[in-house]
C-alpha cells in the first residue's frame, strides 16, 4: 500500500474531491483524519470508508484549528482542500466577497498548515522521514485567467505562491509542498453553480466545451494526483503546481 504506515489529515472531505482524496488515501493503508464544517457528510465519509476519523473544522477559526492540532498525532502528510468559488468580475466582488474568499482560501490552508507543520517537523526528525503538504489551488490562478473568476483566481495564484515559499523554506529538512491544480471538476459544487445560472443546460455545455478532452473532470480523476504527492514516491516532487487540468492550459 502506497501510504502505509502515515497519517494524513484531510479538509473539506465531506464531499467532492475531498472526500474522494479521503477514501483513496484509506484504501492505500493511511491512517485520515477527515475535516469538514459539516458533521452529516464526516458521518457518511464514515461509513465508507476503513482507517478514517473524523473531526468538524470550520478553518477560518484560529483557534478550533489551533486546538485540533495539540490532540491529533503528529502528521506525515496533509492535504488543504477547503474552498470556495466566487463568481464575477472585480466589479461584483465586493470587499466582504474578496474578505471571504482570502479568508477560506488562503488563510485557511495558512492556518491548518502553520498549526500542524511543527508536529509534521518533528516527526520527521524522530523517525527520519519525509513529509508533505497538498494545497488546493486550481487552473485558475497565475496559470491562466478565467471570465468571472476574479477574486478565486487572485485567491488561488496565491495558495500557489504560498505553497512555492512553504516548499522553499523546509525542502532542506525533507518537507515537500505542492500545489494541486484542477481544471472543472465535477462536484457538488459545480452543479450548484451550474444550477444557479440563467441557463443550467448552457452553462453545463459551457464548462465542458472548454475541456479539450471532451468531458468535465470526476472527483477520481483528481484523487490519484493526491495519494501520489502524499505518497514518497513523489519523493523529488516540491514547489510545483501541479496541473491535472485535461488540456485545457495546452
Amino acid at each position: 500500500m502506497r501510504l502505509q504506515g502515515k497519517t494524513i489529515l484531510i479538509t473539506a472531505a465531506g464531499q467532492g474531491i475531498g472526500r474522494a482524496s479521503a477514501l483513496a488515501c484509506a484504501r492505500e493503508g493511511a491512517q485520515v483524519i477527515a475535516t469538514d464544517l459539516n458533521p452529516a457528510l464526516l458521518a457518511r465519509l464514515a461509513q465508507d470508508g476503513a482507517g478514517l476519523t473524523t473531526h468538524v473544522l470550520d478553518v477560518r477559526d484560529s483557534a478550533a484549528v489551533v486546538a485540533l492540532a495539540a490532540q491529533l498525532p503528529a502528521l506525515d502528510g496533509l492535504f488543504n482542500c477547503a474552498g470556495y468559488v466566487h463568481n464575477g468580475s472585480v466589479l461584483e466582488c465586493d470587499e466582504a466577497a474578496w474578505d471571504f474568499s482570502m479568508d477560506l482560501n488562503v488563510k485557511g490552508a495558512y492556518r491548518v498548515a502553520r498549526a500542524f507543520l511543527p508536529g509534521m517537523l518533528a516527526r520527521m526528525e524522530r523517525a527520519g522521514t519525509s513529509g508533505s503538504i497538498v494545497n488546493m489551488a486550481s487552473m485558475a490562478s497565475s496559470i491562466k485567467g478565467f471570465p468571472n473568476r476574479f477574486v478565486y483566481g487572485a485567491s488561488k495564484a496565491a495558495v500557489i505562491g504560498m505553497s512555492k515559499a512553504i516548499a522553499a523554506d523546509f525542502a532542506r529538512v525533507g518537507l515537500r509542498c505542492n500545489a494541486l491544480c484542477p481544471g472543472t471538476v465535477d462536484t457538488p459544487s459545480l452543479r450548484e453553480r451550474i444550477a444557479g445560472a440563467a441557463d443550467p443546460v448552457q452553462a453545463e455545455k459551457d464548462f465542458i466545451a472548454r475541456q479539450p478532452l471532451g468531458r468535465l473532470a470526476t472527483v477520481d480523476d483528481i484523487a490519484p494526483q493526491v495519494v501520489y504527492l502524499l505518497s514518497d514516491e513523489s519523493c523529488f516532487v516540491t514547489g510545483q503546481a501541479v496541473l491535472v487540468d485535461g488540456g485545457v492550459t495546452i
